[in-house]
């Protein structure tokens, strides 16, 4: 959650302040391809070109099972087998959060309060900073709080594909057992989150926008 955020932000922030340039097209259209791509098709492919085929990475499980007993060496052995798992739910992440807030920096640049701040001489880095990305994160920031309920329970098909041992790969046990009170747990572990990650945004949304405060 932590890359994407900072990934889709970053680069979606860059994207629209420079609209139609190579930089934008580029990043644009690869966000547009992982956005589109299923999760689990993606973990497919990674698993077999990265973990089958090149063997740079290990393809699935939380350690090895001759993983070094040495604290240094366990902690390099567990990091290894989240490379793949950590790139997958990223790439599908960071693409949705790319493209809303490049569309909201467009929607802003072209504010008046935009046009007013480069009458004074501002500079576009200057009204880029202070004016335009404050006003562009109030829609990303319901998307980004919406996505993190939501992490867990999009952790299944990944988590079953890499067979590392979380609340997704349970889940995805208690379904083909199946088990059905442990299914009804983890939906409701599930719906939790998500009710109290919409909770904090809201409160992080009046401390964005005064006139949510007002109202």
């Amino acid at each position: 959650a932590i890359l994407a955020i900072i990934l889709g932000l970053w680069l979606g922030t860059r994207a629209g302040w420079k609209r139609n340039s190579r930089f934008d097209k580029f990043v644009s259209s690869s966000s547009l391809v992982f956005w589109s791509v299923p999760t689990f098709w993606l973990a497919l492919i990674l698993l077999m070109v990265f973990g089958g085929t090149l063997r740079w990475f290990p393809t699935g499980g939380m350690v090895s099972l001759d993983a070094p007993s040495d604290p240094l060496g366990y902690s390099l052995d567990v990091i290894s087998h989240m490379i793949l798992p950590v790139i997958t739910m990223t790439a599908v992440i960071y693409a949705q959060y790319l493209m809303v807030m490049r569309s909201s920096i467009i929607e802003e640049a072209t504010a008046d309060y935009a046009t007013t701040a480069r009458a004074k001489g501002l500079k576009e880095d200057q009204i880029l900073n202070k004016h335009v990305v404050p006003n562009a994160l109030l829609p990303t920031v319901t998307l980004v709080f919406m996505h993190i309920g939501g992490l867990i329970a999009g952790a299944v098909t990944v988590e079953a594909v890499f067979s590392w041992p979380g609340l997704g790969k349970l889940t995805f046990e208690a379904i083909t057992g199946p088990d059905l009170p442990l299914l009804q747990g983890t939906f409701v572990v599930f719906s939790a989150i998500i009710i109290v990650m919409n909770f904090l945004a809201d409160l992080i949304y009046r401390r964005l926008d005064p006139r949510v405060r007002r109202a």
